[in-house]
């Protein structure tokens, strides 16, 4: 998979892009990411890429040129090009899941007051935003773009990792355990060391509604439940 940034401040990709899993993922090829300048289309001897917006008003308006300059290149080499904006579609697990299955993904990062219309009507092919509140640019949202959908990519980690994550079913996660069986009087749960694995599965699906239903009851509405689901649910929600 390929992807591109277009931004104003390249250096706050460099550590994030080779920590972890995804330094890992790129190491090894199974994804690219270039980072490119905007400045480096900037207009003139100051590399303005900025100007007052018409009408008047607060903030600095990216102008369409430089953003251009950037992007076409990009669109030209088969890239979806994905503006990181207040105003986007939130990404969820399924929007990850569909940007995953993109070849080459481009990532514009807004910044001031945001872009000319102009470049976002002719230059933009979605919209993302990563919630409904508002960050100093959209470099911070790509990268989390870039996490949310490179896991997804085959390889990258064991595909039954994220099948079971939180959302990839429509439900929170369970709840982990790990090695000391008891900590601070708190004990891991019998069934998880009894070896059954029926009753594991069963337990996991369990806690994993008890979650959803306390904590993100809104998502049991579009959840994909079976008739044990509401069963279990109904027991829970009398509890």
């Amino acid at each position: 998979m390929r992807i591109d940034v277009v931004t104003l401040f390249p250096e706050l990709f460099e550590v994030p892009l080779r920590t972890s899993i995804i330094g890992r993922a790129l190491e090894r090829g199974l994804v690219s990411v270039d980072v490119h300048d905007l400045r480096e289309h900037g207009l003139g001897r100051h590399r303005s890429v900025d100007d007052y917006p018409y009408g008047g008003g607060a903030g600095m308006i990216l102008r369409p040129e430089p953003l251009a300059a950037a992007i076409e290149p990009l669109r030209e080499a088969g890239a979806l090009v994905v503006l990181l904006d207040p105003a986007g579609e939130r990404l969820t697990d399924r929007l990850a899941r569909e940007l995953a299955g993109v070849a080459h993904l481009a990532l514009v990062c807004g910044r001031y007051e945001g872009l000319d219309e102009r470049a976002r009507s002719s230059l933009v092919d979605r919209e993302v935003s990563i919630g409904d509140y508002v960050l100093t640019g959209g470099e911070l949202p790509a990268l989390v773009v870039i996490d949310a959908v490179a896991r997804l990519v085959p390889g990258v980690i064991e595909a039954e990792s994220h099948q079971s994550d939180s959302f990839a079913t429509g439900l929170l996660e369970h709840p982990h355990y790990t090695r000391p069986e008891s900590f601070r009087g708190m004990d891991v749960p019998a069934v998880l060391l009894s070896g059954h694995h029926v009753e594991v599965a069963r337990w996991r699906r369990r806690e994993s509604l008890r979650r959803t239903l306390l904590r993100r009851p809104d998502l049991l509405e579009a959840a994909d439940l079976s008739d044990e689901d509401r069963r279990m649910l109904d027991e829970l929600s009398r509890d």
